[in-house]
């Protein structure tokens, strides 16, 4: 026998099944916009970090992977919900501004200058920073990012360091692309360029560019998260923002980044930072 049901009672049910299934519907919805660096990218590390926060909160990651100076665009414009970026003295004009909120430090590693094993240029002997970019400025083909991105502020401090007007370089090109595309560039054309460790290492595999110069404490590479200000741009997820931010600087996160790289290279790709003197880290590229 069929059951009849008046109108006020079937939407009273449906009342309460939506009641106890809006949470739910909430939490698959929840979602976090996150413009970040392509070193970060395509070092592989979002690919261990973020499945490990999508699972532990619910919260989706949508992410953007571009240059620091288009990330930040981002943020001001408010198309991001957060951010995490290694371009330190473009960063503060972001959090003067206001764009930028609760930044944390994340993590480090450090830039250096690659280039054909066989060296033409001599970068390998040099014993200084001016001493390889002015090696590099003569005669040989130099790729750049040009892209704005916290690569390209370190590539231009340091021809400031060296005296060397950009401009004047006859081999240098620039690419317009992330991380990964100009060392391709970079292996097709036999130049050299600079690049954060992570990256390169990640890369390694299909190339066969070689470390020239590394170690100096200028090259250090320092990563920032930070929440766009819900005050400013209210349309931004923030609480899940502010979850995924809390997350890369937690324990957990902290722990992903120190074994990322170890099993494969022998070493973390990136060195987490959590506790450390942010400004101890902040060496400046010129003096």
């Amino acid at each position: 026998m069929h059951r009849l049901f008046n109108t006020k009672t079937i939407m009273l049910a449906l009342s309460l099944g939506m009641h106890e299934f809006t949470p739910l519907m909430a939490q698959a919805r929840a979602e976090v916009i996150l413009a970040t660096t392509t070193s970060t990218n395509d070092s592989g590390l979002l690919d261990s970090l973020i499945p490990a926060f999508e699972k532990s909160s619910g919260v989706r990651v949508k992410i953007i992977a571009v240059g620091t100076g288009a990330a930040l665009e981002m943020a001001r414009r408010g198309d991001a919900d957060a951010v995490l970026v290694h371009a330190p003295a473009l960063e503060r004009d972001y959090t003067r501004s206001g764009d930028l909120v609760e930044g944390r430090l994340i993590m480090h590693n450090d830039f250096v200058l690659v280039g054909p094993p066989h060296d033409p240029a001599g970068v390998a002997r040099c014993k200084d920073l001016a001493c390889a970019m002015g090696a590099m400025a003569r005669d040989q083909v130099f790729i750049s990012r040009g892209d704005k991105s916290g690569t390209h502020q370190m590539e231009m401090a340091l021809w400031r360091l060296a005296g060397i007007p950009p401009d004047s370089v006859r081999g240098r090109v620039e690419t317009g692309q992330g991380m990964g595309a100009t060392l391709d560039v970079a292996e097709q054309r036999l130049g050299y360029t600079l690049t954060d460790r992570g990256t390169f290492l990640a890369h390694r595999t299909r190339a066969t560019l070689a470390i020239l110069f590394e170690g100096d404490p200028r090259l250090l590479n320092v990563y920032h998260a930070y929440v766009v200000n819900p005050l400013t741009h209210p349309a931004t997820h923030t609480e899940s923002a502010r979850a995924l931010v809390e997350f890369l600087a937690s324990p957990a996160g902290q722990a992903t980044i120190d074994r990322f790289g170890r099993a494969r290279f022998g070493r973390p790709l990136f060195i987490p930072d959590v506790g450390r003197d942010t400004m101890a880290l902040m060496v400046p590229a010129e003096k």
